[in-house]
């Protein structure tokens, strides 16, 4: 942290707040959760905007707020409908955590989002980050949120060469923020570095003519600012196959799946679907086989009607699609459905499983 302050002191750090600042009032996107300042939907636009980007989340944040107004809506909400409201945002850990934490905030806190850092980083899913947002941008606490696009704009504008993939990296900057924050603008200042980052200073190409803080950038001045940040790359993504059924039953109705309360995708809703570990190609009474055997399922594969690819950060998933049907009666329970497909939308499936459906209607 030595050469951090030694290149912030380089600074006049009131110029540099004024700087940015003005400019983010000038020159802010219109978004819907900066319409007010209700921590609970400064909350929720967080959470949605952690590995997603701004336009796809718009539509969701507006419908999720249009169904869950308050922190008590939620709360008091089923885990099926908070589950569909995100449908298609992916990583649902992050619903799951926020569902399960605005029922602890009603609980405890009478509904109010608590308004300290000790508190609000004991809720469910609420990182540093998130709770130094929900602080400064809520609340008017001058707290670091500390996010992809501050740790560029920062490593660039203070020469920071620290390995941003590092989680320990976070501490450096995120006391670089404390140094640096309006104590007077808190919320303005942290938007500002983000809007920056998003808009300004881009991972590549950087508009470096068009930055309003650009005089006070020593990235740019020592015409570093195309190296920075330092980020190592991440390990490969893993591949796995797999193959998926959309079986029927006499009455045309097709059988569905929940998968386990725990990990990925956990509660959303699925076709059949089995992991395939051998190395050679299966004929359709192999795989009925293994259907059998990991579900008690009696089917018979029909058709195979193509495959599609579905990426996540760490793995890759491959699936290969079949129609079949069933040959003997399978009874519903809480895991397992029978719906037509217009019953389908009331539902939460992966988007992975949305195309699946698709290629199902292509077919078709």
């Amino acid at each position: 942290m030595g050469n951090v302050l030694k290149n912030i002191e380089k600074i006049s750090i009131k110029k540099f707040q004024d700087d940015l600042i003005s400019w983010f009032k000038a020159e802010q996107r219109d978004l819907p959760w900066r319409k007010n300042q209700d921590p609970y939907k400064v909350w929720v636009s967080e959470i949605m905007l952690q590995q997603t980007r701004v336009d796809t989340v718009i539509p969701y944040f507006n419908r999720f707020v249009e169904w869950f107004p308050t922190i008590e809506d939620l709360a008091e909400a089923n885990d099926d409908k908070v589950l569909k409201a995100w449908e298609g945002l992916g990583y649902y850990s992050r619903v799951r955590n926020l569902h399960s934490a605005v029922k602890e905030v009603s609980e405890k806190y009478n509904g109010e989002v608590p308004n300290t850092p000790k508190e609000i980083s004991k809720l469910k899913g609420v990182g540093p980050y998130t709770a130094g947002a929900i602080l400064s941008i809520a609340y008017g606490i001058p707290e670091p949120a500390v996010d992809g696009n501050v740790m560029r704009v920062l490593s660039r504008i203070l020469s920071i060469w620290e390995d941003i993939a590092k989680p320990s990296t976070r501490k450096v900057f995120e006391n670089a923020v404390r140094e640096l924050i309006s104590h007077d603008e808190p919320s303005e200042f942290n938007q500002a570095l983000m809007e920056l980052g998003a808009l300004i200073c881009t991972p590549t190409s950087p508009s470096c003519l068009l930055c309003p803080v650009r005089d006070h950038c020593q990235g740019f001045h020592e015409g570093v600012e195309s190296e920075l940040p330092v980020k190592s790359k991440k390990n490969t993504k893993r591949s796995v196959d797999l193959v998926a059924v959309i079986l029927k039953d006499d009455q045309g109705k097709i059988l569905i799946h929940k998968r386990p309360e725990n990990g990925l995708l956990a509660n959303l809703w699925e076709f059949p679907n089995i992991e395939i570990h051998q190395p050679t190609v299966m004929d359709r009474a192999q795989i009925s086989d293994l259907f059998r055997e990991s579900f008690n399922l009696n089917s018979k594969l029909e058709k195979g009607i193509g495959q599609i690819e579905h990426i996540f950060s760490h793995l890759i998933w491959n699936i290969r699609v079949y129609t079949g049907s069933i040959i003997s009666p399978f009874q519903e329970n809480n895991e397992w459905k029978w719906v037509s497909l217009d019953e389908m939308d009331e539902y939460a499936f992966p988007v992975s499983y949305h195309k699946i459906v698709k290629l199902y209607h292509e077919y078709n």
